[in-house]
């Protein structure tokens, strides 16, 4: 299904969005580790606060860490596989980020029938983005178990909860989302909300599924990035020409990415010195992926509309899940 080639024709079939069933009350997620191994206390805070919020919540399989991945590429494919295929598990949600999941993606086949909730983020962009291109999965940009739910909700270093529980379980048209972030150019767009973390959607180019950004609302976020390198990412990506049938863009808060030295550029003033000739509406500091405020849950693949007036807002037009 992938269709993301670089130069690929206008005429290139775009993916058709696929989305998984929404959550009740006892429905069952398990847990993944594509990538980083992460800490077992914040593994099981997470775990338990997926529990208050009425979930069950399937434990990991146990593995060693080999390196910096959760375990040897061959047990971190077959738990992936394993979860997607599985009947009686009904989302999926990774413990954190990290690096590591782009080793699962060669050759990754499986039955794609009844696509299934994959809630995370940073490092999972990879993944996500993948199954987006490949099998048009909608897929959730959100808090892990090590890396926002372990935080709770509405809370620093924590998830917002409002965002998560509409993601996961509202069929009906839509709702809102504040972006909390400052307005960079104004206006209003319509698009499909893609994206994730800036680093991983940069890598995508060049592999058979790298991102198809037309007429999408992109979603572009990251961590611990000298501004120079956010320069750089942002500038191979629009040179790649994914910059150049967009409708708008979201960007995140981008911690630990200060400048270098007083009066250097901030990754504040290099997006609005890249981005503005752009025409679209952008909003910065908006907090999703790496923040330290409540992290927003974003679906990505569905239908959406930017406003960007005071600190922007985003309408979601469509569920990210089905009855």
């Amino acid at each position: 299904m992938s269709s993301g080639i670089l130069g690929a024709p206008e005429a290139a079939i775009l993916v058709r969005p696929q989305k998984p069933r929404a959550l009740r009350a006892a429905s069952v997620f398990g847990v993944i580790a594509p990538a980083s191994p992460a800490e077992r206390d914040r593994i099981d805070a997470g775990t338990r606060q997926l529990q208050l919020l009425n979930f069950r919540v399937e434990p990991p399989r146990e593995s060693q860490p080999d390196d910096y991945f959760a375990s040897p590429i061959e047990d971190r494919k077959s738990a992936l596989l394993h979860g997607l295929e599985r009947n009686d598990v009904h989302a999926l949600v990774a413990v954190r980020g990290g690096y590591g999941s782009n080793y699962l993606l060669d050759e990754l086949r499986f039955s794609a029938n009844a696509p299934k909730i994959l809630l995370g983020y940073s490092d999972l962009t990879s993944l996500q983005i993948f199954l987006w291109q490949e099998y048009g999965w909608v897929t959730l940009y959100g808090p892990m178990l090590a890396a926002g739910l372990d935080a709770g909700p509405d809370v620093a270093k924590g998830f917002d909860k409002a965002s998560l529980m509409a993601a996961l379980g509202r069929t009906d048209s839509g709702w809102t989302i504040a972006l909390q972030g400052e307005v960079l150019v104004g206006g209003a767009a319509e698009g499909r909300l893609l994206g994730g973390c800036l680093t991983l959607v940069e890598t995508t180019l060049g592999t058979p599924w790298q991102l198809d950004t037309r007429d999408a609302i992109l979603v572009l976020e990251d961590r611990g990035m000298k501004p120079w390198q956010v320069d750089r990412a942002l500038m191979h990506l629009k040179q790649a020409g994914l910059f150049s049938s967009l409708r708008g863009i979201i960007l995140g808060d981008f911690p630990e990415c200060e400048a270098p030295f007083a009066g250097s550029p901030s990754v504040r003033d290099i997006a609005g010195r890249i981005l503005r000739s752009l025409g679209v509406p952008v909003v910065y500091g908006t907090p999703v992926g790496h923040t330290t405020r409540p992290m927003l849950t974003l679906p990505l693949g569905v239908r959406a509309r930017l406003t960007t007036t005071e600190r922007g807002v985003l309408e979601i037009l469509e569920p990210a899940v089905t009855v």
